[in-house]
């Protein structure tokens, strides 16, 4: 069979760490085990644009495989022309850059491997909360340019202790971020979710539900979003949902770009009402030169906390989700479709309930 895969180029960096699986280079790993059964591989970072090689490969490729941080946008159109196309697995956590509808109706199964980036996002979260609230990123490039002016940026430095911390999704993810972050003694840890956690889980992570994400809002000096994109959630951080939040507040998105407006999240932090945001998702990716989120600041000139979708993409995840990506291809290579549950997002034209992560709200069947 014919396996496309699609990565991001790591030039000299892949030779210096060969660990960095997540690259053309080094490939998840699986081109020799491929080849060995007969297969063949194609990896490629062009995935944009009629005559990209994704477009020229993907007409005779049985198997497409991506990651999250350089998705190849497998849509309708791209569907139509992959005649043998039968599987795309997402080589990590987040599957939207597939046209679920499309896949479904062709029986194209999509599977992630899920589980394979909770630690690491979850380690994410907490290190741009830290990063935000004590407004570290102007103190370095502070120090760097050769100045020395505590006050510039002790004035808009406070602690996590003491503040209302509040995850939008109560998934694998978020609740790892409160565990992680209660140790920094926060007043009060609230989550909100379609679906409460059990009473035990709740008393475990000393957090308390809030039923309406515009009430949870109003109460917490710091949200981090930790929930899936979605119909549901595309573009639900809008200027009218940002002024639900707290004044000065400050926004953590590890989850997907698109689930905020980028215009509006860079005016609620010029004007004042965003403290901080940081970011480690964008749509689409990777993102353009002149997207607003690379140059904005707050009031103070700071508030910015971007990284490049690094989040669940870390060496020890991709030792995972390389792993996670071959025990799919195993299972697909031997016609059982005995793939581990949670990692199906749609098989023989149905949904399954990953489809919209845990959301069994919003699960098609």
């Amino acid at each position: 069979m014919k396996v496309l895969l699609i990565l991001y180029d790591a030039g000299s960096h892949a030779v210096d760490e060969p660990k960095l699986l997540g690259c053309t280079e080094n490939e998840l790993g699986i081109r020799s085990w491929l080849e060995s059964q007969g297969h063949t591989l194609v990896t490629t970072s062009s995935k944009d644009g009629d005559d990209s090689v994704l477009d020229k490969e993907i007409v005779d490729a049985d198997v497409v495989i991506t990651t999250p941080f350089h998705p190849g946008y497998i849509t309708r159109e791209r569907i139509a022309k992959a005649k043998n196309l039968k599987i795309c697995v997402t080589a990590g956590v987040g599957s939207d850059h597939v046209d679920l509808d499309a896949a479904n109706e062709r029986d194209i199964a999509v599977l992630e491997v899920t589980g394979s980036n909770v630690q690491s996002v979850a380690e994410h979260v907490v290190m741009t909360m830290l990063v935000l609230v004590r407004n570290f990123v102007p103190a370095h490039e502070q120090v760097m340019a050769g100045g020395w002016d505590v006050a510039a940026v002790a004035k808009d430095s406070y602690d996590i202790e003491g503040k209302v911390i509040g995850t939008v999704g109560g998934g694998r993810i978020g609740q790892r971020v409160l565990k992680r972050v209660a140790p920094f003694n926060p007043k009060e840890m609230l989550y909100y979710d379609y679906q409460g956690l059990s009473a035990e889980t709740e008393q475990e992570l000393n957090c308390r539900r809030v039923e309406k994400l515009e009430d949870m809002l109003a109460q917490c000096d710091i949200v981090t979003i930790n929930c899936p994109l979605h119909e549901s959630t595309k573009g639900l951080f809008n200027k009218e949902m940002l002024s639900h939040m707290k004044k000065g507040a400050w926004l953590v998105n590890t989850a997907r770009g698109a689930i905020c407006v980028k215009e509006d999240v860079a005016e609620a932090l010029a004007n004042g009402q965003l403290r901080g945001y940081g970011g480690d998702v964008w749509f689409p990716q990777p993102a353009p030169a002149d997207h607003p989120w690379r140059s904005m600041r707050n009031k103070y000139g700071a508030g910015n906390a971007m990284t490049p979708h690094i989040s669940g993409t870390s060496i020890d995840a991709q030792a995972r989700y390389a792993e996670g990506t071959k025990n799919i291809l195993e299972v697909f290579f031997s016609g059982k479709q005995d793939y581990r549950p949670q990692d199906i997002i749609c098989i023989n034209g149905h949904y399954g309930t990953k489809a919209y992560g845990d959301d069994k709200e919003h699960a098609k069947k």
